[in-house]
Parts: C-alpha cells; structure tokens; sequence
C-alpha cells in the first residue's frame, strides 16, 4: 500500500511538471479489451472460521483515455463481472454464497515512454470503486440473507501499445486492484457472519484500441 501511494505521488509529480498540452495524434483514445479477473482472496471469517473463495471472470471491457500531452493521460476503466462466492471449511462446512456482480470503475493516471515508436510502454497508478449489486444466495441455501460493502482501493497498471498504422493499435494491459470488502451473512437462527476479504485481483486484458 505504500507503494502504491508512492506511484501515484510520482506520476501526478510528472504530470504537473509536463504542463498541459493535446497529444499529438488527437486527445482521446478508446480501447476494447478482452480481460481475465483473477482475485488473489485473504480473508477472516468469524465466528464461524474458514475462509471466503471467489472464482475468476473474463469479460468485455472497455476504457477512454484522455491525452494531457503525448506522454501523459488519463484512463477511466469500465467492466462488469459476476462471481461465485463460496466459504470453504468453516465449522458449518463449505457453504455456497451464492454470486454477485461488481462494478468496479477504475481511474488511472499513466505515464507513456514511447509515444512516437510502434511499441510504446506505459505504467499508471490510480484509484477504483467497487460497486456490489444482484447478490443472491441459492433458493437452497440455509443462509437468511448476504450483504456486501462498497468500498474504494488504489490500482497499479502497466502495459503496452503496438501500433498497427497512424490511428490503430494493438494493447496488453495487466492491472493490479487492491480491493477490500467486508460482508455480513444473516445465518438465520444461527446468528450474524462477518467476513472480511481482500480481494486483490489481477485484471490481465488484451485488444485493441484506436486514437482520436
């Protein structure tokens, strides 16, 4: 976590230094990705123990960036992802959570290295904003009820761009999301659960984007 807030220190250091100035091949920017959410859980679940277990997604996304000049820009991510949630091994046994949709709008500030040649590397650093909705539990569930926090997380972003001509390219894009939640099960006669889960996922996209 320190880390991180180092990287963004950095990079709005660079972008204050760079001044204000159009990109030169236009401003915007837009990319279609094909992307893989691979959360890395750690999790606390009382009073029962165990642990929480949320599997993978791939999905479409897409992300506009905005040139502040040719090395500088600003990148809004835009997904949604639905994921099993189960508990493993707690003293109840493996209990099915049911799933639940994300909506995690990421912004990050990213620095370019190469913006004139055909292979142009970048790395960013910014912030995301999970939204939780539709989470259900299975109609055979002995659970009451489930409920997830929002919560915001900082993010890490590397990548590349390969220009295929002037206004096309090719991306790889792999972003790190640090992203905690904590979520309150309603066991019915058997009391309130508390889990908290770092999430922490990788998001690794690739597709293809074109300049304005």
């Amino acid at each position: 976590m320190q880390f991180s807030k180092i990287a963004i220190a950095a990079l709005a250091a660079t972008f204050l230094s760079s001044g204000i100035a159009v990109a030169q091949d236009g401003p915007w920017q837009v990319r279609v990705r094909a992307i893989a959410v691979l959360p890395d859980v750690d999790s606390v679940v009382s009073p029962i123990g165990g642990r929480a277990s949320v599997d993978q997604a791939y999905v479409p996304e897409l992300d506009i960036s905005y040139f502040f000049n040719d090395n500088v820009s600003m990148e809004l991510v835009l997904a949604t992802t639905n994921h099993d949630v189960s508990a493993k091994a707690t003293a109840l046994g493996n209990l099915d959570l049911g799933d639940v949709w994300l909506l995690p709008p990421t912004l990050v500030l990213q620095y370019h290295f190469a913006p004139d040649a055909m292979i142009n590397p970048y790395i960013g650093a910014g912030v995301n904003y999970t939204v939780t909705y539709s989470s259900g539990l299975p109609n055979t569930s002995p659970l009451a009820n489930i409920h997830y926090k929002d919560k915001i997380g900082l993010a890490l972003n590397a990548g590349v761009d390969v220009d295929i001509n002037d206004d096309w390219f090719w991306n790889f894009d792999v972003k790190k999301i640090f992203l905690n939640t904590d979520v309150r099960i309603d066991a019915g006669g058997l009391g309130i659960v508390n889990a908290d889960v770092d999430l922490d996922p990788w998001i690794v996209g690739i597709g293809v984007g074109r300049r304005f």
